[in-house]
């Protein structure tokens, strides 16, 4: 306890414009100072978001999981700790200059929220792109204090405007990750679960840029270092894991935007030193897993989590040997997920677990052939989920595009060899056909 005490008095007394080395037991590693005070800002902005013990995963892997649910943030997600923090550090004249940041999602939420909380001019960039319901969200967080402009077909498009649009205009940009005052704020979501839980054999964090990963691996190096932490990438963005590989961050000439919290082209070089030194290994996880994870949450634990936030407990089984009689836990990052996107998750979820599957049929034209097909070819639990015929150039008919929901993994097997004994003249779509994402 004395040595809790010591190490907190340090990070009170040591300088708010600096990141010092550090030395303890684990070894020297870089540590963004201010994590204490940043606490004491948001201590009346903020909710202290619960640690909760979860019934069903602990019994599934039978230990002791706890949830860290930033769901339950006023904003649904932890980005208003960090951007407050940066932007109460500024000064008077600053916040009068006004601020910008870009963003399609948590991180404008954040900034919207902190723009009416300190009274200040706020812009935020979002993409053309941008769903409706996030930019009637930030909206709804910013009130009057903040003008939303949509510009750009990508995040990186609408990023370079914002930032361009800060530099003739002499105003304040605040970034999503890479700044030692964000990933200060970011820090305070540890702070809190080793408060309401000292002991933590492995901890599970969402990986995008790195900020949060970055600030709560720093906390933890402190005051919990034989603490594993776990970095959880998705497949489709692997930017941290790529950036531990090369030495240094790079940058992903193409990622998948479907964990959108999560998914980043590079890294940031302040959040990639960091983590590099606190985390102990990233893992990276397939979109599908997310999705089942989500729809786990939702009919087993009446939780709303967004891909990114469900990140963390979608790795727990890959480590369930690990992880046996222990105590972990994973941080629920965010739960803006838009309702419109469920359909989407659902048919993802349903392809990872192979329920789901798309084939070309090309039917005999003769009385009967499809009637077959349904009553003979098919299994009795088997359901057709979409048919349309395939138009050709001459508007004749051409094969049938067929999308077939199993109940059972191992009726996979059974349905093609139904196929092959009826003579079914057939082409499967696999996820990564250019076929399958023209047609399906």
């Amino acid at each position: 306890m004395n040595e809790f005490l010591s190490l907190n008095q340090s990070l009170q007394n040591s300088s708010e414009n600096e990141a010092t080395n550090f030395q303890t037991g684990v070894g020297s590693f870089l540590v963004p100072e201010g994590i204490l005070s940043a606490s004491k800002k948001l201590k009346d902005v903020i909710n202290r978001t619960p640690l909760i013990y979860n019934l069903n995963l602990s019994k599934k892997y039978q230990c002791n999981v706890y949830l860290k649910r930033e769901d339950l943030q006023i904003v649904r997600s932890y980005k208003l700790r960090g951007a407050y923090n940066m932007m109460s550090s500024l000064s008077a004249e600053q916040l009068q200059q006004g601020v910008v940041c870009a963003s399609a999602g948590n991180h404008a939420q954040g900034f919207a929220y902190s723009c009416k909380k300190l009274n200040c001019k706020g812009i935020v960039f979002m993409p053309v792109i941008t769903p409706r319901q996030k930019v009637n969200q930030t909206k709804m967080f910013g009130e009057n204090y903040i003008e939303i402009i949509l510009t750009g077909d990508s995040f990186e498009e609408c990023a370079e405007v914002a930032k361009q649009y800060t530099r003739e205009n002499n105003k304040i940009f605040i970034p999503p990750f890479d700044n030692y005052k964000i990933i200060e704020g970011q820090a305070t979501v540890g702070l809190e679960i080793l408060e309401d839980q000292p002991k933590v054999d492995l901890l599970f964090v969402p990986v995008g840029g790195g900020g949060l990963a970055a600030g709560i691996g720093t906390y933890f190096k402190f005051f919990s270092p034989q603490t594993r932490i776990i970095g959880v990438e998705p497949v489709g963005a692997p930017s941290m894991s790529e950036a531990f590989k090369a030495g240094h961050p790079v940058t992903l000439s193409h990622i998948d935007h479907f964990v959108d919290g999560a998914s980043v082209n590079r890294v940031g070089d302040i959040t990639y030193s960091i983590c590099k030194e606190v985390l102990t290994e990233m893992h990276l996880v397939p979109e599908g897993k997310v999705c089942t994870t989500i729809l786990k949450l939702y009919n087993e634990d009446a939780i709303v989590a967004e891909p990114a936030g469900a990140l963390s407990i979608a790795a727990l089984d890959d480590y369930s040997e690990e992880i046996k009689g222990k105590n972990i836990v994973c941080v629920l990052s965010g739960g803006n997920n838009d309702i419109d996107r469920m359909q989407e998750i659902k048919e993802r979820s349903l392809q990872y677990e192979g329920l789901k599957h798309y084939f070309l049929i090309r039917f005999v034209q003769k009385p009967g052939a499809l009637k077959q097909f349904v009553n003979e070819v098919l299994g009795p639990t088997d359901d057709i989920a979409r048919f349309e015929y395939i138009k050709k150039h001459n508007k004749e008919s051409g094969p049938a595009l067929v999308g077939i929901e199993l109940r059972s993994k191992k009726d996979y097997d059974a349905l093609l060899n139904n196929f092959h004994l009826f003579n079914i003249n057939y082409t499967e779509l696999k996820k990564n056909d250019d076929a399958f994402g023209y047609l399906v």
